[in-house]
């Protein structure tokens, strides 16, 4: 099996929590990332999710598929998820959150190997390619992630009562 260690930071104009809300419900991640295909529940966890086992499918930027199970392993809401991988991948995955201001950062770290037999065969030659497309789809996800949030922030705004005060503009 052939290991990567994989490390991605998104940078978020919203607040964390709103951040936090997206990454945990992931469930609908396949609306605003597109490489993203199917989120099935496999086993559920505690109330917080702790222990819950969800398999993602994913259809890369290469013409290729993977499907692998998260056995979330943490969880502290608005800072840290961590989850166990298994199937086409195998390791662990961590994501942790700090915000600064109206920032949010979302760190990714995965160290996994791939457990498919035709990646491991080619990996000698073909690994910083399997690398550009993990940071590639990352990087899609952190600019989905984005739009959905500016939407969703746009559309609370929208909705929320005007003050009956009147303003003075000159």
């Amino acid at each position: 099996m052939t290991e990567y260690f994989l490390v991605t930071t998104w940078r978020l104009q919203a607040p964390i929590e709103a951040v936090w809300d997206a990454i945990y419900h992931s469930e609908r991640w396949p609306l605003w990332w597109r490489y993203v295909k199917q989120v099935e529940d496999i086993k559920t966890g505690n109330r917080d999710g702790l222990h819950s086992v969800r398999r993602y499918t994913w259809r890369t930027c290469l013409p290729y598929t993977l499907r692998f199970d998260l056995l979330v392993t943490r969880i502290e809401p608005c800072v840290a998820f961590e989850a166990a991988v298994s199937g086409d991948l195998e390791g662990y995955g961590r994501c942790i959150l700090s915000s600064d201001g109206p920032v949010t950062t979302v760190n990714y770290e995965w160290n996994v190997r791939t457990c498919l037999p035709w990646m491991n065969r080619l990996a000698p030659l073909a690994k910083p390619l399997f690398e550009w497309n993990h940071q590639r789809v990352m990087q899609l996800g952190g600019e989905g992630l984005s739009r959905w949030l500016t939407d969703r922030l746009a559309a609370a705004r929208r909705t929320q009562p005007r003050s009956s005060k009147k303003r003075i503009y000159r």
